[in-house]
């Protein structure tokens, strides 16, 4: 268990507060009080009182003894992750998906409903309150248990503020004071991003947590990606990274955008327009129920829609050397199409040293990423160092 526990200081080089002695307990396992000691170098005295702390606030619980070397067992302690429940909220054009989740992101209830994001943030936020408090109802908590709230929306987000950012398709939600607004009836911390960089979060923690390095492709409506890098979330200087829908498509002049631009891959690939060129399709979901019935000409649409994200994700992997690309979104339920497009010319037209270990694969958590991600959001805010510090000051 010692030698464990050395590992990990290495990933967390200083441990001063029961913040950081407890991010040492986050992965659930347990450890004795010597274990703790010898990793943090502080007296047992001082860990014997941080515990304490970490009890009192319910964030760790005993975890049984460990194996005796002569005399009475040490008793181990862990990460107790019923401690406290946070909601997820995933925003879609038509859609809401909602998910209160434990401190390790495990589902407690769940709920779908239709909602159209152009009714406003009023309307919206309002029925987003009234659900997750039905939630909180079904899974036996109250408000005083919520640890925070994550929303991820279908537009540009200035992350720092969790406010919307002139998004195209979310007339007005432009500088909406979302953290405020659901701060109030929530009375816990509120933390938004865009719905891209929370299923990019949600998928590499339920499905990749040991890739360090991966970009996720939502092909939908829209066009986006998210990245993660080192283990982390990039969102760039104004939280745009990863806009690769309106990156132009090489070859490309002459397809109008609705940026304004003209040859943009979300107006060549997206579902929106694959559906565009299609008989029998008005919308993405149309797209894939004709792939999946065997339609020649939509499975042509959609591999050649692959291509064209192909030529923009490898100048990403070039950029970036990612050591996967995970491709969701509803244009991903089109079977293998998509990726044997993407892949075609990903692999072709990158150098062989960024590709000899790339994988190209579709999602694993489908529709639940959007909600997974926007959970593990609130846990990292609720769960950091410092918040633990307060929480136990």
């Amino acid at each position: 268990m010692v030698e464990v526990a050395r590992d990990v200081v290495q990933q967390v080089p200083k441990v001063s507060g029961a913040g950081d002695m407890f991010q040492l307990l986050r992965d659930g396992r347990p450890r004795t009080r010597a274990d703790l000691a010898a990793v943090t170098g502080q007296a047992r005295s001082t860990v014997a009182a941080r515990i304490d702390l970490l009890m009192a606030a319910g964030l760790i619980a005993p975890a049984g003894e460990a194996t005796s070397t002569g005399g009475r067992p040490p008793a181990t302690f862990a990460f107790a992750p019923s401690a406290r429940v946070v909601l997820g909220v995933d925003l879609g054009a038509t859609h809401a998906r909602l998910a209160l989740t434990d401190l390790a992101s495990t589902v407690l209830a769940q709920r779908d409903l239709p909602l159209l994001i152009t009714d406003g943030p009023d309307l919206v936020l309002d029925r987003v309150a009234e659900t997750g408090a039905e939630l909180l109802h079904e899974a036996g908590r109250t408000t005083s248990d919520l640890a925070g709230v994550g929303v991820g929306l279908p537009g540009p987000v200035e992350h720092a503020t969790g406010k919307p950012n002139n998004p195209p398709i979310m007339p007005g939600w432009d500088n909406a004071d979302v953290p405020e607004i659901l701060g109030s009836r929530f009375h816990a911390p509120v933390l938004v991003d865009n719905d891209v960089n929370i299923m990019a979060l949600g998928e590499h923690r339920a499905a990749w947590p040991g890739v360090a390095d991966l970009l996720f492709v939502k092909v939908a409506t829209g066009i986006g990606a998210g990245i993660i890098a080192d283990g982390a979330l990039r969102r760039g200087a104004q939280g745009s990274a990863g806009d690769i829908g309106h990156v132009a498509v090489p070859g490309v002049t002459d397809i109008a955008c609705r940026c304004g631009n003209v040859g943009c891959l979300e107006a060549i690939a997206s579902g929106q327009a694959v559906a565009s060129r299609l008989e029998g399709a008005v919308t993405s979901a149309d797209v894939v129920a004709l792939v999946r019935a065997g339609d020649v000409a939509a499975s042509q649409a959609v591999r050649q829609a692959g291509r064209d994200i192909g030529a923009v994700l490898a100048t990403s992997v070039s950029l970036l050397n990612p050591s996967m690309i995970v491709i969701g979104g509803i244009l991903a339920d089109a079977g293998e199409h998509i990726v044997a497009g993407i892949r075609e010319v990903v692999y072709q037209r990158s150098l062989p040293l960024a590709t000899q270990h790339l994988r190209i694969v579709t999602a694993r958590t489908g529709t639940q990423a959007g909600v997974l991600g926007a959970s593990a959001m609130a846990v990292d805010q609720a769960l950091s160092s410092d918040a633990v510090d307060r929480l136990v000051a």
